[in-house]
């Protein structure tokens, strides 16, 4: 991989992590504060891979919030609460954000909760689960996320691997057309799990109270209030760096959840790290992750990232459209001054979709905002193109996983930005030594399709291994290829070392022996004029092993027989890839069915086409789209509802 003839200073700050390590991290580490400060970076002999500042100790809480409340930040707004679909918005400073957390914490320690104990919250996007968070890192505490309205028997299994002492909760969730109950579902969670907390706290919400279950759940505000009133506060309490901060289980998972580990100091300096170099926020400037305290996108870039590096966050409970309209993501951009917005492209189409002209954007003063952030699927390069069209400003596809914490590769805005290719998501950041892989791990040829694979040891900020589990966490990510970390993404790395995903490994499909990528025809799809939004499949054929099917949402407006538009799709995919493709089957559809974090649920459609047996995903948004998808399968004769 070739990136030394890129303009910036990205060459050699890449090259110079390469090279010494151990110097890079142990540099980089200065950026946060440490009890003990490390003298090593890295420890080979430790855990599936290694270990990341081994000798090294110190407390989330207190980089994220006292150091910030000590200092010259204590009258800065932390956080942000906008709240659309409640009509509620807050600022806390970090003065007031130590009070808060300082005091939950007491109470937690009052639960009997103490470093190394786990702590389940399963809570909505309000600030009290931002301060459950950062309690139980003052404590040294473990916290476990589990995303707001969960189903019961996945939270129960997830109550059971962690075996957490009290389980943090809401009464429930608002969302934009209903109110979500969370504590029947804790509550038929609980009943399940053979493994039981010691208590309940229970955060009241005036949209949906909650009965609670005497001698195990305490009312959440009257706790606090009793705290504070008594002046009970709790200090940080320091743990190794190599001690779990928290444990974050994979969506989508069958049987038992991999519980992906997150060490407090490698996380730590990898967040403090980016924030300036990647995302090229300052402190003291406004930075808006548009996603859910659910998944590693919110725990990264909502709560630790930002508050770590002095910023002020947003916190938004609401939608990108619906909340009122398509501009809800312009209005907190412009009521806060947000530098720097990070969403999913999910979002990004349905914004399109609604406002395809950016009309709405003219209705807010965007001055202080200078990029747009994408993660979490595939960016389709039609609707980059039409966001710095319409925003006039740098669109960033970058990409990275539950398991690494922070990105892997990505456009180093801070660094100096590279120039963009539309549907890559450019080169590797520090640390991550990206490869692409045939089937039998060997590198391939630049611009040629394979596994991307990352070399050991993965940078700060990587899981180091699954919650009690050494041996399943060499068996799920170590063994494919040895010597290095399998991200089971295919796609390829160009002559000038950029990075394109293309898909899942399991989205790679066999047409008569060719391995075709369902992403490069999504690709295709989303650049007719007429298409929102579209995923590929492959189907089960008889003859060629499979064929791809389409399915695309159509933008608003579009008053066309669907029969002709289906018909230009099928000729766009056989123009620009080839009769190869086999690309024979386009369907309209209202919707794609998706997780609540925007994420295209292929799978479960491919096995509806495939009539093979399927669950209802846990994380789903709305579970009749995957009916509006069987019913258009049954229609052309194929798959069964």
């Amino acid at each position: 991989m070739t990136t030394t003839s890129l303009p910036g200073r990205y060459p050699q700050i890449y090259d110079s992590a390469r090279r010494d390590p151990e110097a890079f991290w142990l540099d980089a580490a200065r950026a946060i504060d440490w009890a003990q400060a490390p003298n090593r970076a890295f420890a080979a002999e430790s855990g599936p891979y290694g270990r990341w500042f081994p000798d090294g100790s110190l407390n989330a809480c207190h980089n994220t919030v006292d150091r910030h409340a000590d200092g010259k930040r204590a009258d800065q707004v932390a956080i942000r609460y906008d709240s659309p679909v409640t009509g509620t918005k807050r600022s806390i400073t970090y003065r007031d954000l130590r009070e808060e957390v300082s005091t939950l914490a007491a109470v937690l320690a009052g639960l009997g909760v103490g470093k190394g104990d786990r702590v389940i919250l399963y809570m909505p996007m309000v600030p009290e689960a931002l301060f459950g968070m950062l309690a139980c890192a003052r404590l040294g505490a473990v916290h476990s996320v589990v995303f707001g309205g969960f189903a019961a028997n996945e939270l129960a299994v997830r109550i059971e691997d962690a075996a957490p002492k009290v389980v943090l909760a809401a009464s429930c969730g608002i969302e934009p057309n209903r109110v979500v109950a969370y504590k029947p579902l804790l509550d038929a969670a609980l009943d399940t799990a053979r493994h039981k907390p010691e208590a309940c706290l229970i955060l009241q919400r005036p949209q949906g109270p909650a009965t609670l279950v005497p001698g195990r759940d305490r009312d959440w505000a009257e706790a606090v209030a009793d705290a504070a009133a008594a002046g009970e506060r709790t200090p940080c309490v320091p743990v190794a760096a190599t001690d779990p901060l928290y444990i974050l289980y994979t969506s989508g998972t069958t049987g038992k959840p991999k519980g992906v580990v997150r060490d407090t100091g490698g996380y730590l300096v990898a967040l403090a790290w980016s924030m300036p170099n990647l995302y090229g926020v300052q402190p003291g400037e406004t930075y808006f992750c548009a996603s859910d305290i659910g998944w590693v996108v919110g725990h990264s870039y909502i709560v630790y990232a930002p508050l770590l590096h002095g910023c002020t966050t947003v916190l938004y409970e609401g939608k990108p459209v619906g909340t009122p309209d398509a501009g809800a993501f312009w209005r907190v951009v412009s009521e806060y001054g947000v530098a720097c917005l990070f969403t999913a492209p999910t979002a990004l189409r349905a914004i399109k979709k609604e406002d395809s002209k950016g009309a709405r954007i003219a209705d807010y003063d965007l001055s202080a905002f200078r990029s747009l952030f994408l993660a979490g699927e595939r960016a389709d390069p039609d609707s980059v193109a039409w966001a710095e069209r319409v925003l006039d400003r740098p669109v960033i596809d970058h990409w990275w996983q539950t398991e690494t914490g922070w990105p892997i590769a990505g456009n180093p805005l801070g660094l100096g930005l590279l120039p963009v290719k539309h549907g890559s998501t450019c080169v590797p950041m520090p640390g991550y030594r990206v490869e692409v892989l045939d089937e039998g791990g060997k590198p391939v040829p630049a611009g040629t399709m394979g596994t991307i694979a990352i070399r050991l040891p993965l940078p700060p900020g990587c899981l180091p291994t699954l919650w009690g589990s050494d041996d399943r966490m060499r068996s799920s990510y170590l063994a494919t290829f040895p010597g290095y970390y399998d991200t089971s993404d295919a796609g390829v790395i160009d002559a000038d070392g950029y990075i394109t995903v293309l898909g899942r490994t399991d989205d790679i499909i066999n047409v008569a022996g060719h391995r075709l990528s369902t992403g490069g025809m999504e690709a295709v799809l989303a650049g007719h004029p007429d298409v929102a939004e579209c995923a590929v499949i492959g189907i089960r054929d008889a003859l060629k092993g499979e064929v791809p099917c389409g399915f695309v949402v159509l933008k608003a407006g579009v008053d066309r027989p669907t029969a002709e538009i289906e018909r230009e799709f099928v000729a766009k995919v056989r123009d620009e890839i080839g009769p190869v493709a086999a690309f024979k089957l386009a369907l309209t559809v209202p919707r794609l069915p998706k997780t609540r974090s925007g994420k295209i649920l292929r799978a479960t459609m491919k096995r509806i086409a495939d009539h093979e047996p399927w669950t209802m995903p846990a994380t789903i948004d709305d579970a009749t789209a995957l009916d509006e998808i069987g019913e258009s399968l049954k229609d052309r004769g194929i798959g069964k509802n």
